[in-house]
């Protein structure tokens, strides 16, 4: 009978299948940072905060969403660097990539204030071992968001939206990008599985309302839908800043099972991943192949084209 719902076409294009990973099991380290107002002092805790981990035994380390300033749209014309002119222009990414070769690890660097040009974005930088930037991940879906008498917040003020998924191959195998409210849509998530990830990394900053209620429920909906795993990281609870964190950055796996998580202050957090479960889930539960195509499709606009 599944035959004849066509789960197979439930992709556009079909899904690719799931990669061999460079190897199965490592330890990923989330770096949950204090940010203060102080550009330069941000680096130098989040350099240690990586060596730490590094020296942990982690392979892959994930920084918070916008650790180098505060969270604000007066702070991100003011904090905000030049990605592509590198070096001088951004201190940030330029510690990211000597830190990486350093440690011989994978760096998530969580998220920055992008300049470039006359726009600014909200940038997830992924260093590869050897120092070289591999992969930039410009924020798709802007956080806009007006509760009274509880949060309003309009990233869209200042920022620009990014136009593109971001999923890359490391030595800790494929990635798939996002950065806090881009896990809000499952439909990311999905591309991100159709085209072979084997883990999601999503550095985020939900605030005080949405934390409790949404955090850790999409990160165990994201990684049960799609059965890899989910990684976040948040920035640690500061209740004078303007904008406040919750904090609780957490590894979840394919079952959507908590791995390892923390509270609301600075943390450094060493769990393992162990991509064997990917197939093992897969056979527990084959999603893929209960799939209806005949009811509906998921389409990847940019591998169609």
């Amino acid at each position: 009978m599944s035959s004849a719902f066509k789960p197979e076409q439930a992709r556009i294009p079909p899904a690719l299948a799931l990669p061999t990973p460079p190897l199965n099991k490592f330890k990923i380290g989330l770096c949950q940072l204090t940010v203060t107002p102080d550009k330069e002092r941000n680096i130098k805790h989040a350099r240690k905060a990586i060596q730490d981990a590094a020296q942990k035994g982690a392979q892959l380390v994930v920084l918070p969403e916008i650790w180098n300033s505060p969270y604000s749209n007066d702070s991100f014309p003011v904090y905000a660097e030049d990605i592509d002119a590198g070096h001088d222009a951004s201190p940030s990414t330029a510690m990211l990539a000597e830190v990486s070769v350093q440690m011989k690890i994978v760096i998530v660097g969580g998220s920055i204030p992008e300049r470039c040009g006359d726009k600014l974005y909200n940038t997830c930088c992924v260093f590869g071992t050897d120092g070289k930037l591999k992969a930039k991940h410009r924020k798709i879906h802007l956080f806009d968001i007006d509760i009274p008498g509880k949060i309003t917040f309009t990233e869209s003020k200042t920022l620009t939206a990014g136009e593109t998924p971001t999923i890359v191959d490391t030595d800790v195998g494929r990635i798939g990008i996002g950065i806090c409210h881009d896990i809000s849509f499952q439909e990311l998530a999905m591309i991100y599985a159709s085209r072979g990830a084997h883990l999601l990394c999503y550095p985020g900053a939900f605030n005080m309302t949405t934390g409790p209620l949404h955090w850790e429920l999409l990160q165990r909906a994201r990684a049960v839908d799609n059965q890899l795993y989910v990684a976040t990281c948040s920035p640690a609870r500061d209740a004078g800043a303007g904008y406040v964190a919750w904090g609780h950055s957490t590894l979840v796996g394919p079952f959507g099972e908590i791995i390892a998580t923390t509270e609301h202050d600075e943390d450094i957090i060493i769990a393992e991943i162990d991509y064997s479960v990917l197939e093992q889930r897969r056979t527990n539960l084959p999603l893929p192949k209960q799939r209806r195509a005949d009811l509906y499709r998921l389409i990847d606009i940019q591998r169609r084209e």
